[in-house]
């Protein structure tokens, strides 16, 4: 009976699940190898916030269950990012205005995203946000590959139907 009263809802289930999907496609060692993501942790952040970005993107506008689904996973995502902090070594008198920051930078992120995307299909904008971002402290040579990766993520998300996203399921391109 008491597993029946504490069993998560679906929804935190789900978001979980999509959460550990973006985890893993964030760590794939091409971004990094190939794509010249820098392996640090505001390069790490980038790219998790990048990965992030499209996964909120695709559940926008899809109906309640897509925004309830998509508000637990960015709560777990943000439980990550302080987990993250707290890994580092950072203070419990900090991670409160370390977040802050990182919230901050992240909402920044969504607004360059969703006016580079708007601009399609002029790839300049998109490439450009990824140079001044993910690029910020390494070589941007790799932008314009990373921004064709961005966009194939983003076909990949576009095809699966948002029920099966509601379901915690999700199947991203080969990086």
């Amino acid at each position: 009976m008491l597993k029946r009263l504490f069993k998560p809802r679906p929804t935190q289930v789900a978001a979980e699940a999509l959460y550990a999907k973006m985890v893993a496609q964030a760590r794939q060692p091409a971004l990094y190898a190939d794509l010249g993501a820098p392996d640090t942790a505001e390069g790490r952040f980038e790219i998790y916030s990048l990965h992030t970005y499209l996964i909120l993107e695709r559940m926008k506008g899809q109906g309640a269950q897509a925004a309830d689904t998509a508000q637990v996973f960015f709560d777990t995502f943000l439980s990550g990012l302080d987990n993250g902090l707290r890994e580092l070594g950072v203070g419990d008198l900090s991670v409160g205005k370390r977040m802050r920051k990182l919230g901050e930078a992240f909402y920044g992120r969504v607004h360059s995203y969703e006016a580079a995307l708007a601009a399609l299909p002029d790839r300049a904008e998109l490439t450009g946000v990824l140079a001044r971002t993910v690029y910020a402290n390494a070589d941007p040579a790799k932008a314009p590959e990373l921004a064709a990766y961005v966009l194939v993520q983003r076909e990949a998300l576009a095809a699966q139907p948002v029920d099966n996203l509601n379901a915690g399921e999700l199947a991203w391109a080969a990086p």
